[in-house]
């Protein structure tokens, strides 16, 4: 098992079960220390290949999944992993689509889905889920179907 993400670390996310998430920008560098063992990344067009493994969800800036069921079943995949994973979920500015992802992790780690954008905020970064359709998208997250 890969030690774990540190709870310190810039980006990183602590749920409520205590698995860790780190969110990041993909415009900035990589940011030291480990580097992720899977990523989920959510863009408009499909990201270089990682070193690491990877999954794609098509995600066009400030808008939502272009396939919402796909989303849910990678964000799902995503939250198992952090059980024993250095999971990172990432878009271009790490802001609106990746806070949109954390928040709905939360939600699967037990965050009431009307708590979950303040939580992300709270813990993650003041400007996590940038739109009204993001915040929708989360607190209908439960609803989606896997």
């Amino acid at each position: 098992m890969p030690t774990l993400w540190n709870p310190a670390a810039a980006g990183v996310l602590p749920l409520p079960s205590g698995r860790l998430v780190r969110g990041r920008g993909l415009r900035r560098p990589l940011p030291e220390g480990p580097s992720p063992t899977f990523g989920l990344y959510l863009l408009g067009h499909e990201p270089p290949a990682a070193p690491w493994e990877s999954r794609w969800i098509r995600w066009p800036d400030f808008r939502l999944p272009s396939d919402r069921a796909a989303a849910s079943e990678a964000l799902r995949e995503a939250w198992d992993r952090a059980a024993s994973d250095r999971v990172e979920v990432a878009c271009g500015g790490g802001q609106g689509r990746t806070g949109t992802a954390l928040a709905c992790l939360a939600i699967l780690d037990g965050v009431p889905p009307a708590d979950a954008v303040a939580y992300v905020r709270s813990h993650y970064s003041s400007r996590a889920v940038e739109t009204p359709w993001q915040r929708r998208y989360v607190a209908r997250f439960g609803r989606i179907p896997a």
